[in-house]
């Protein structure tokens, strides 16, 4: 492999022959060793030794570089989902924390090929990043970089305002007829007309055509369904110049590469955490390296109570369901069992447990992941509560142990990142050619600050008025930007819905 030490090398082919006896089934992996810096700067690009130029890069890399200065943090690893998978070593390391950063990897490596959320994103991104960098900084020479470098700005700030759960289903495709056309169909066919009123009576006549102007006040409605790709949406029908077009493509394909990874981020931490350990402890590692691997691997793993650790939450959740499947602890009789000392003693040797992490780590993303497996004894044991802060101590506190809740915000917090979903309901609002949003509200209410300047470089790319229907303080609001002043309106309960609607 690439610029590796004949002992790194020999490392590597025996880690790997490891990993493939415990059935992982990786992409070819190219381990590359680097330097802080070198690493520090692949890491500002999201793992990529090339991005477009951007001054956030720069900045994301001097906090980098000033926190590993200040020891205090370190880049142990990183692995790009490509094929062939590229993944860093720094030089530097103890040879004990490479031989566990390549473990960690192999384990990223399977669960980038296998798992199904990463099935649609496209394995040749190091080369697609490149041509995006060739293309900005072209733009860059013939607009001026702070022209184009501006207007990165504005559509950074929406690039989470896409479907990520789009590219797993098929789009459907527009009725090429119209409703009218629809509701002739609905007809039955007559050959004779004075059979006509016979087989299609008055009443069931007037009834289709009723429903055919229902479906032509659909079709006269742009877009005729709510769209949560807001990036696609704006791409495709914004006054954009061709070169601004192009650059919001390209940050909207960079959006939806990165995507799978914050979907299954404590999946996948918690698998390549799970053969890291299991492969150290019992096929890598000799005897000299044991403390040194234990204060590494602690030191990952630690989770203060009220925090919340992916690596750790992975682990431990991995463990659970092949120990829970080792020994039968699930189905129809353990689900019914009462009997909590039988509970606390069932063993039916199974020996499932290893075919079943598998399947999990084939089938689940997060949400799912937590919402199938996640349960009160898990919690309990490690200590996932809902915590808040109490002023007159100045220390969280536990706020409640009640599983249920601490369930449902957890998973809430997961669902789209935790981010507000919005989507595109109209864009000629009220037939004025402006922009209607909604905020499909579910009890937590968008942040002001965030809401206003989101909005501002909305109608920057949109050029006219862009409205927002949401709800603060319990009340339906529209808010509206014209490019100058902001407006908020009060809106019924029934009212945002109706006026997303609009007439056109």
């Amino acid at each position: 492999m690439a610029n590796l030490t004949p002992e790194l090398e020999k490392a590597r082919q025996k880690i790997l022959k490891i990993a493939e006896s415990y059935g992982l089934d990786c992409f070819e992996t190219v381990f590359e060793l680097i330097t802080y810096d070198q690493i520090n700067q692949f890491a500002a690009y999201g793992g990529f030794p090339v991005r477009y130029p951007h001054w956030r890069f720069g900045m994301e890399y001097e906090q980098l570089s000033k926190s590993y200065e200040y020891g205090l943090s370190k880049i142990y690893e990183m692995v790009i989902n490509t094929d062939p998978c590229y993944a860093y070593l720094m030089e530097g390391n103890r040879m004990v924390d490479q031989k566990l950063v390549m473990a960690h990897v192999f384990g990223h490596c399977d669960f980038f090929k296998n798992n199904q959320w990463f099935s649609p994103t496209n394995r040749k991104m190091m080369d697609q990043m490149a041509n995006h960098a060739t293309r900005i900084r072209r733009y860059m020479d013939r607009y001026g970089v702070d022209e184009v470098e501006n207007f990165i700005d504005k559509v950074l700030s929406l690039e989470n305002l896409i479907d990520r759960h789009a590219p797993y289903r098929k789009k459907s495709s527009e009725k090429a007829s119209s409703g009218v056309k629809a509701a002739e169909l609905a007809l039955l066919n007559v050959n004779r007309d004075y059979m006509d009123e016979y087989i299609n009576p008055p009443d069931f006549v007037r009834h289709q055509k009723e429903k055919a102007a229902i479906e032509a006040q659909k079709m006269a409605k742009f877009p005729h369904e709510p769209q949560r790709d807001v990036l696609e949406f704006l791409m495709h029908n914004a006054p954009l110049k061709n070169w601004q077009q192009d650059v919001v493509s390209i940050i909207r394909d960079e959006a939806y590469y990165f995507a799978p990874q914050g979907m299954t981020k404590i999946m996948n931490e918690g698998w390549a955490s799970y053969w890291h350990a299991k492969m150290m402890t019992q096929n890598i590692m000799n005897d000299s390296e044991v403390i040194d691997f234990c204060d590494a691997h602690s030191g990952t793993m630690a989770m203060q109570p009220g925090g919340f650790n992916p690596y750790k939450v992975g682990i431990e959740l991995f463990r659970e369901i092949e120990d829970r499947w080792d020994k039968g602890r699930f189905g129809k009789e353990w689900n019914e069992c009462d009997d909590i000392h039988a509970k606390q003693h069932w063993d039916k040797k199974t020996g499932a447990g290893r075919d079943k992490i598998f399947e999990v780590r084939r089938n689940y993303n997060d949400v799912t992941f937590l919402d199938e497996y996640l349960t009160e004894d898990f919690c309990v044991r490690n200590k996932m509560f809902v915590y808040k802060f109490n002023k007159r101590t100045n220390r969280f506190e536990i706020d409640t142990r009640d599983f249920p809740l601490v369930k449902k915000q957890l998973l809430f917090q997961l669902t789209n990142f935790g981010q507000p979903i919005i989507q595109v309901e109209n864009a000629n609002f009220e037939n004025r050619g402006e922009l209607l949003l909604t905020h499909l509200y579910e009890g937590v209410e968008m942040q002001p600050d965030y809401t206003k300047e989101t909005l501002k470089n909305l109608q920057a790319l949109w050029t006219r008025p862009v409205n927002l229907a949401t709800v603060i303080e319990g009340e339906g609001k529209l808010i509206r930007f014209d490019g100058q002043d902001f407006k908020e309106f009060s809106l019924s309960p029934q009212e945002p819905s109706s006026q997303a609607s609009g007439a056109d």
